[in-house]
């Protein structure tokens, strides 16, 4: 593409820092450079019109771990690595709202609550038995108990009687936290092409020179950022997890304020403007989700229907409005890969479905390598 003389100027040459993906840790890391290197000049590609992994399109839940997942952990992982899982999530989410303001990204405490199915009772009984050493062990982060059992007060139906809540859980709007943050880019002097996929990454050990689908420019540093996406610039140590979703329409009296995980964390759902948004499924088809292609799979969209009629709105009649798919970038551990590639090249990917909550750290400590 021939670029005019100022384009060429302002855009492409003498780029201190290029930042791969403009979703939360993308912007993070971005923001958090110009606050280190005032007067360098910071460049983000992002491959979408819009950030096009999970950043805005995931369901906007302000967790970090259910008692089923937290419990699942201690299994694959040691006690001091789910307890810095845990506080990294934690410190993430008090630091994206410090950052952004609660009011600005519509952060409504109203609690994480486990549902278990009829057929969960083994697991039910499992996460009921152990609230309490849970509870003990996770008391040096939150100085309380995270973890209390509650009765079926959502009238939810096909489920054990009681939920598993965590009080220190709570939602935000996605849409503006991600405005919130580009706005704060923008004021940052950050500059940002959309709509610019990168296709390879080369460190010349001087510089590193970035190939995309429209130009070829050199940047003194690159941070990739781009999560799901990793894998296709060469870090295989992350793979892509679509994650599909759908929301109603609005209903008239819903009565359901909270955010919700069910069987195992593989459900989640939410209210949102007197709708229900609810996403989930790729436990039923693990190898045909583990793709970049932002689609939906008829399995998958009825199993959402079926537990939205049998399960979350029994009594209620309701229509689906939209449906969309988000990529996640997961991996063998759960713990985020932040670290230096080569001589000029960054990375901080493997958000492991946990960005709203980690992000804004991951991107933080990204920036912080340099």
């Amino acid at each position: 593409m021939p670029f005019s003389y100022w384009e060429h100027k302002i855009w492409l040459s003498n780029i201190d820092f290029t930042i791969i993906g403009s979703g939360i840790v993308g912007l993070n890391s971005a923001i958090r450079l110009r606050e280190k290197f005032p007067k360098a000049k910071i460049l983000v590609l992002e491959r979408g019109i819009l950030p096009n992994g999970a950043s805005t399109k995931n369901a906007g839940f302000a967790c970090f771990g259910s008692l089923s997942e937290i419990l699942d952990d201690l299994h694959t992982h040691s006690e001091k690595e789910v307890l810095q899982l845990v506080q990294k999530r934690y410190k993430g989410l008090q630091l994206l709202r410090k950052n952004l303001g609660d009011s600005v990204i519509d952060y409504i405490p109203n609690g994480g609550y486990e549902l278990f199915t009829k057929s969960d009772y083994n697991l039910y009984e499992t996460c009921l038995s152990k609230i309490e050493d849970i509870n003990s062990f996770l008391k040096p982060v939150f100085k309380d108990d995270v973890f209390l059992p509650k009765d079926n007060v959502f009238n939810f139906k096909n489920i054990q009687p009681q939920y598993i809540v965590n009080q220190f859980e709570g939602q935000i709007d996605t849409g503006k936290m991600m405005d919130a943050l580009l706005r704060k880019a923008q004021i940052c002097d950050i500059r940002i092409l959309n709509n610019c996929r990168v296709q390879a990454v080369t460190d010349t050990n001087d510089s590193v020179e970035i190939k995309t689908d429209h130009f070829t420019l050199s940047s003194n540093k690159v941070l990739i950022a781009t999560n799901g996406f990793a894998s296709q610039l060469g870090l295989k140590e992350v793979k892509p997890a679509r994650a599909q979703v759908l929301i109603t329409k609005p209903i008239q009296n819903l009565h359901i304020k909270g955010t919700f995980h069910l069987d195992r964390g593989y459900y989640y759902f939410r209210n949102i403007d007197n709708r229900i948004l609810f996403g989930g499924g790729r436990n039923l088809d693990f190898k045909t989700e583990e793709t970049t292609e932002l689609a939906q799979t008829t399995l998958i969209q009825r199993k959402l229907e079926e537990i939205l009629q049998t399960v979350i709105l029994p009594d209620k009649n309701f229509e689906i409005e939209h449906r969309w798919s988000g990529i996640m970038g997961v991996g063998n551990q759960k713990k985020s890969i932040v670290n230096q590639i080569s001589n000029n090249v960054f990375c901080g990917v493997r958000l492991g479905g946990m960005g709203v909550a980690i992000g804004s750290l991951v991107g933080t400590e990204l920036a912080d390598l340099l």
